[in-house]
């Protein structure tokens, strides 16, 4: 039987805190998979007539030292029953990463989290073989999902298998950005993340491609590649080489335990 949870909250970096998956009424506010995970959650436990809280306490550009320490640190001070936390990524960006370090302080928040007594919820990364770009990040990345699947087979964390996902495959799964996932990405992500946890099926087929879009001409696509650069690659290397994060000076979308509307 699928336990119920009561009080859940997700750490991470911009994967978690929802980009680029636009609130439909807040300006610079992001939806995303967990949002749309409790809202799921939510709406179980409100047909059981048992309450239902959330916390987002992921921001954008954190590397895994953050995730496993202070929002770790806040996470537990919440009591949750349930926890996502999906680090990571961000590092496997860094050509001198060390995955077994990556590794380890996961398992050593995971251990904590697993000890306080909640169930985890991880989240491999999507496979980037197909991209242009990030697939030259592939092996640090494959070598990371493999570290994920092992912490949650020692720990008994759920897993959103994210790698497999064929469906996210698709240009229109993912944001102009070309790093984030777009709404149907984000849609397509807590639909699995749902089934994982053991949530009824609902009416979206996470796990169905898209139809076939038309494909760009040789202009369109030097064009789209080019706008790419300039809007959103470039500004990332600047950061990088200042040594500055897209998170900086941001707080957590959600920092409490409250209920959650429907999305």
């Amino acid at each position: 039987m699928t336990r119920v949870w009561e009080r859940y909250v997700a750490i991470g970096d911009s994967f978690t805190e929802g980009m680029s998956d636009p609130s439909p009424t807040t300006p610079d506010v992001y939806v995303g998979w967990a949002d749309r995970l409790a809202a799921q959650l939510g709406a179980r436990n409100a047909l059981q007539d048992k309450p239902f809280g959330y916390a987002n306490l992921a921001i954008r550009g954190r590397l895994v030292a953050d995730v496993v320490g202070p929002q770790t640190d806040a996470a537990l001070d919440l009591q949750p029953d349930l926890v996502s936390i999906v680090g990571g990524a961000n590092d496997c960006l860094r050509p001198k990463v060390d995955l077994d370090d990556v590794a380890a302080q996961l398992e050593a928040a995971v251990v904590r989290l697993r000890a306080a007594g909640a169930d985890v919820l991880l989240s491999t990364t999507a496979d980037p073989g197909w991209a242009p770009v990030l697939k030259h990040v592939r092996p640090r990345l494959s070598v990371h999902t493999n570290n994920l699947w092992a912490i949650a087979q020692r720990h008994g964390c759920y897993v959103i298998d994210m790698w497999t996902l064929r469906s996210l495959r698709d240009t229109r799964m993912w944001a102009q950005d070309r790093i984030h996932l777009s709404t149907l990405g984000h849609e397509r992500v807590a639909a699995q993340a749902a089934w994982t946890l053991g949530l009824p099926a609902g009416d979206l087929d996470w796990k169905t491609p898209l139809p076939a879009a038309a494909p760009l001409s040789r202009r369109e696509a030097a064009g789209s590649h080019a706008a790419w650069v300039r809007t959103h690659l470039s500004p990332w290397v600047q950061r990088r080489l200042q040594g500055r994060s897209s998170g900086d000076g941001r707080a957590p979308k959600r920092p409490t335990v409250s209920p959650v509307d429907s999305i």
